[in-house]
């Protein structure tokens, strides 16, 4: 009789991911994080449990946005008091203080919202320039610019 087989926490393995993010879309790369994040590549995967990896990447204020969207995407938050409905473009931010939040901002409203958004969350490291704090974790290159073009698988 077959059987559906459902992780157990204890039998996840996690594998750290670099990812340089130079040049690269930002919507391609965002799905492709959420689902490596999500651990949706993986076989074992369950949907109520956080069988994802870590990634970690670099560049990510020399990503690229298509068509218009670099100066009229439109960013919008809540400061909480009346009328403090603001907004910022995708120019501002990128050429601003903490451009990796476009990507994280991608990734975030990629993935389902609940506690284990906020879990999954935690394995994502982006890092504005070349430099991260992970080469302890020895991470494996990922090339997702061959991934988007070809439609390659990875282990």
């Amino acid at each position: 009789m077959l059987k559906t087989y459902t992780a157990k926490p204890s039998e996840i393995q996690r594998k750290w991911w670099l990812i340089d993010a130079e040049n690269l879309v930002v919507g391609r790369l965002a799905s492709i994080v959420a689902k490596i994040l999500r651990g949706k590549h993986k076989a074992s995967f369950s949907p109520n449990l956080d069988c994802g990896d870590h990634i970690v990447v670099i560049n990510a204020e020399k990503v690229k946005l298509t068509g218009k969207k670099y100066a009229e995407k439109l960013y919008h938050w809540h400061t909480g008091y009346p009328g403090g409905i603001k907004d910022k473009t995708a120019r501002q931010i990128i050429e601003g203080k903490f451009p990796e939040r476009v990507l994280h901002y991608a990734v975030e409203r990629m993935i389902s919202r609940g506690p284990l958004q906020r879990d999954i969350m935690v394995k994502l490291h982006i890092y504005k320039g070349a430099n991260h704090k992970h080469q302890a974790q020895n991470p494996q290159i990922l090339d997702v610019a061959s991934m988007n073009r070809k439609n390659k698988k990875f282990n």
